[in-house]
């Protein structure tokens, strides 16, 4: 389901991008993350993850039940980590931990 560099690029480029373009936030907004994602080239496939890591737990309930209502987070989330362990990914497991 995950590849490393995609799970890394949203880590880590994507969180500099949207620091770049909004400034410094606890969260980003649903707007600011998905056009960041798409108006700098992110995948938009993995659009979940970056809304695991940087909407407020309020946000990211709300959009992930209207747009991507099959998917749980904590599924999600449990992929990711079974996922990054084997690749030991650590930083953005602990940016995970922290969503």
């Amino acid at each position: 389901m995950f590849k490393s560099w995609s799970i890394k690029k949203y880590g880590y480029k994507l969180h500099h991008k949207l620091i770049k373009r909004y400034g410094v936030q606890l969260y980003f907004t649903v707007h600011q993350v998905r056009a960041t994602v798409y108006q700098c080239n992110f995948n938009p496939k993995y659009l979940p993850l970056a809304y695991i890591l940087y909407l407020s737990p309020e946000q990211l309930n709300k959009i992930m039940f209207i747009e991507f209502p099959d998917l749980t987070i904590a599924s999600y989330k449990e992929k990711m980590f079974t996922y990054l362990g084997k690749n030991k990914l650590m930083n953005v497991n602990q940016i995970i931990n922290q969503a």
